[in-house]
């Protein structure tokens, strides 16, 4: 409990009063026993009114409040947080409310002035942004309630306790089913490439149409019909997708309000829709972090769920990226030939562990690396230099990435695909290399 403005004001005022009387004594200058009486008297009644307001105050019941939020946010979105205060009070009073929130996330409209009305609910909301991905837990509500007389203020703590997970920005995955997903390919600006001739698997019999090849005629079912008809095929269904996610040190690096990490976990998302889509398996694999997690391949639109569940409050570390073990754990678990994504952000020093790895999975597996490069790099490229510290800051870009452009090139002269790209745009690229081998048959 403290003292309000008003409390201090009348303090002062009385205080002001008694120097400026006790100046004038002392100037010789004779006010009278009365005005030193009404002062005294003002300065009791004062104090009987603060104590007064003080007894009822911590009398006053605390409102009761409950918070309503979603069970899940997407990260980096601004998500509303509805807040009502039902309260016994048979006077209008204003109380100050704040929300604790957990670290992690930001807010905005905190703290809140609530004009609470007598046998009325009183509702408020404010905004929430979250700038991780987790589990967050709501535990108490800060209230600010003044006395009857507002002599006095009373901080309240009340157990309010919610919680709600961070998933990673998938609301546009959802979105996109509204639409088809060739055009939100195109929205994307996904090339996809037209595989030569059929595709790997018979779909459906239907009559010949002008531009089929004559070797999709069948012949059995053209005799029985007496009329052409034609093999239909489409794309190779039943395949399967595995993601080899670095959770090493290195993807901790931030391009924007996100750590590469955090767009990789977008990309393998955005991927894991488009292929479940297909009707292809889709795993996932981490390496280098604190615990290692591993989701088996598994077809179906349910899939999306299990692999958001699993990875939300996933989180890179301080370790170094063991490509060899990593391939040596995927080998044991994953016999079917499948398609390995490997996600990191590779380093010159890398160049014979990931080779050696890479090697072993092609064996067994069909594998495509991804490299994720620091947008920062390009902007330094791009940037005109005027001084002698922007001079050293390109010339070691430069020198940088160069020395990254031979270890790419070493690794694609061993028949390594490779994709270099920067984080925000990993997602797009792996879809469309996806989709192309897809159509080309190479999967």
């Amino acid at each position: 409990m403290k003292p309000t403005r008003l409390l201090l004001i009348w303090l002062a005022t009385l205080l002001g009063l008694s120097v400026v009387q006790g100046a004038l004594s002392a100037l010789g200058i004779d006010l009278g026993p009365n005005l030193q009486a009404i002062n005294w008297a003002l300065l009791l009644a004062l104090l009987v009114l603060a104590l007064l307001d003080a007894a009822r105050l911590l009398r006053r019941p605390s409102p009761s409040i409950q918070r309503r939020l979603s069970g899940s946010l997407a990260l980096g979105r601004w998500a509303e947080v509805q807040v009502s205060v039902q309260h016994d009070y048979r006077q209008p009073l204003t109380i100050e409310l704040f929300d604790h929130v957990p670290d992690g996330l930001v807010f905005e409209q905190l703290p809140h002035a609530l004009e609470l009305q007598p046998d009325q609910i009183s509702q408020f909301s404010y905004r929430l942004r979250p700038l991780r991905r987790g589990h967050f837990s709501f535990l108490q509500c800060e209230v600010n309630v003044p006395g009857h007389l507002g002599l006095w203020s009373a901080r309240r703590y009340l157990h309010v306790i919610d919680s709600t997970r961070v998933y990673p920005d998938f609301a546009h995955l959802y979105g996109a089913q509204l639409l088809a997903v060739d055009s939100w390919i195109n929205q994307l600006g996904v090339r996809q490439r037209q595989r030569r001739g059929q595709g790997l698997e018979f779909h459906q019999l239907r009559e010949f149409r002008e531009g089929d090849s004559l070797r999709q005629i069948d012949w059995k079912a053209t005799a029985r019909q007496r009329t052409p008809i034609a093999r239909e095929y489409q794309d190779e269904r039943d395949q399967q997708i595995i993601f080899m996610l670095d959770c090493g040190r290195r993807m901790r690096s931030q391009d924007g309000e996100l750590s590469h990490f955090d767009h990789a976990l977008n990309a393998c998302l955005l991927l894991s829709y488009i292929a479940l889509r297909q009707g292809d398996a889709v795993g996932l694999m981490t390496f280098a972090g604190d615990q290692s997690r591993y989701l088996h391949p598994v077809k179906g639109s349910g899939q999306l769920n299990v692999l958001l569940n699993s990875l939300y409050d996933l989180d890179s570390s301080q370790r170094p990226a063991d490509y060899q073990a990593a391939a040596s754990q995927l080998l044991a678990r994953q016999k079917r030939r499948s398609l390995v994504v490997v996600i990191s952000n590779l380093r010159d020093e890398d160049d014979e562990s990931l080779l050696g790895a890479v090697k072993r999975l092609s064996k067994q597996h069909r594998v495509l690396v991804a490299s994720l490069r620091e947008a920062v790099l390009d902007q330094i490229r791009q940037t005109p230099v005027h001084t002698l510290s922007e001079a050293l800051a390109y010339s070691g870009t430069l020198d940088y990435l160069n020395a990254r452009a031979e270890h790419h090139e070493h690794l694609a002269a061993q028949g390594i695909p490779l994709l270099d790209c920067r984080p925000a745009d990993l997602g797009s690229q792996l879809v469309s290399r996806y989709l192309s081998w897809k159509k080309a048959g190479v999967l």
